[in-house]
């Protein structure tokens, strides 16, 4: 949501949100979502006078047909709300693991696309976030109540999401899924495994409630699993960035991702 928020605050659109475009640091910044491929983004407001562009019908689908919005299928010119809605398809297919609209087979491309415009419109929002925590329901209706120029509120949908982080039980700990799946199984020294040790790393550029920066550190349990923890973090907010990754690579925001079946941080 953070990322979609920064974009968007620059006067662009991105058109083409989607699980692929959507990727995690390593080493040190391995708990930093990047997002990338800017190919299909557009300018939707003046930069000066903030004048939004103006309502128009009759266009082609621009995007992925999968994650677009129903409107983007209708053929309404793509706006802030579009890119909200297709991020809430992509937490949902990592949640299910699939979308109810994928497989749909066609003679054409078009005819597919109507197809999956057509299951997208008869499925109800409840019915593809069933089992779900009911965060994910509220969030996909209210991007799909938005007009076609409002500003969605980013911190009412990013606090929708932490309380479902806080009342699952879940810290900020970035210790993520494909973590546990890295580490696990994989020995280290047993001096350090027997004592406990910790060995202190460098801080990861994230300050709590705006204080200094956390310290990291990497630690062994008995089973020789390696964890990455911090102190005293509970709201995270973002420093400045001295990345010099390509300048299609955003690493703005509170929020984490992932491109492939991203879960919440385990506890």
């Amino acid at each position: 949501v953070s990322r979609v928020d920064f974009i968007h605050s620059k006067n662009f659109i991105h058109r083409d949100i989607k699980p692929a475009n959507f990727l995690m640091g390593i080493g040190r910044k391995g708990n930093l979502v990047y997002i990338i491929d800017f190919g299909l983004a557009k300018k939707y407001r003046d930069a000066r006078t903030h004048q939004h562009i103006p309502y128009r019908e009759n266009k082609n689908l621009t995007g992925t047909a999968r994650y677009a919005s129903i409107n983007t299928h209708l053929g309404i010119e793509q706006s802030r709300r579009d890119d909200m809605e297709s991020l809430g398809y992509v937490l949902m297919y990592f949640n299910r693991g699939s979308l109810p609209w994928q497989g749909l087979k066609a003679a054409t491309k078009r005819q597919k696309y109507e197809r999956i415009s057509e299951k997208k419109m008869s499925t109800p929002i409840e019915e593809l976030c069933k089992g779900f925590p009911v965060e994910f329901t509220t969030y996909l209706s209210y991007c799909r109540s938005l007009r076609f120029d409002d500003k969605p509120d980013y911190s009412y949908l990013r606090q929708l999401f932490r309380n479902v982080f806080h009342r699952q039980g879940f810290t900020y700990d970035y210790i993520f899924d494909w973590n546990m799946l890295k580490f696990s199984g994989q020995r280290f020294d047993t001096n350090s495994v027997n004592d406990g040790s910790a060995n202190k790393i460098e801080t990861n550029g994230y300050s709590a409630s705006g204080n200094a920066p956390q310290q990291m550190y990497t630690s062994t349990n008995n089973q020789g699993v390696c964890r990455r923890t911090s102190k005293d973090i509970h709201q995270i907010q973002p420093q400045q960035s001295t990345s010099n990754n390509s300048k299609q690579q955003i690493p703005i925001g509170t929020d984490t991702g992932r491109s492939s079946s991203a879960r919440a941080p385990k506890k």
